[in-house]
Formats: C-alpha cells, structure tokens, sequence
C-alpha cells in the first residue's frame, strides 16, 4: 500500500521565506522555511531573491525554486510532520559546514 500523492496546486508568499501552499486535496498550509535553509542546496535560498524566484513546477507539481532547489509535495502536505527532521538535518548541515571552513 503507497502513501498518498499531493499536488502542489499554488502558493502565495506571505512573510519572509514563509509560503502558503495550496494542494490539490484542498488543503493549505504556511510554511515557515527559514530553519531549513542550510546546506548545499537549501542555503542559498536565505538570499530572499532567490526563495522568492520560487514557482510551481507544472511537471512534478511540486515548489521549485531558481537553484534547483525543491521538497516532496507528501513532505510539503505534511510538514508538521516533518520540520523537526528537516531542521535537524539543517542544522547538522550548518555544523559540518562551520566545522569545513
């Protein structure tokens, strides 16, 4: 038995690196990014420019953004479920990255 597949419908910024996103089931939710905005890929994205060149992908229906940047539209759908994992994973990032330097 899968998971259920979400669509990333549209979005509306609503705060710095914050988005309301609508999915497909009707669903809406505010996701605030700035606690994941580490690493190779995520980083750059704390240049407010950058995470504000995101769009809707009209392939994968998911939020993409200018770097290459995305998340699972399941991981978006449900993300109180999963901001604690992704902003520990972030901040380990962080640490390897100040450690690197």
């Amino acid at each position: 038995m899968g998971h259920p597949v979400y669509r990333v419908e549209s979005f509306q910024i609503t705060g710095p690196y914050t988005l309301r996103v609508e999915f497909d089931d009707g669903a809406f939710r505010e996701i605030d990014f700035r606690p994941v905005l580490e690493g190779e890929l995520y980083g750059p994205l704390r240049e407010l420019s950058l995470f504000n060149g995101v769009r809707v992908d009209p392939e994968v229906h998911t939020l993409v953004w200018p770097n290459g940047a995305d998340f699972e539209p399941a991981t978006l759908h449900d993300w109180a479920k999963h901001k604690h994992g992704l902003k520990a994973m972030a901040q380990r990032w962080a640490l390897t990255m100040t450690q690197g330097s």
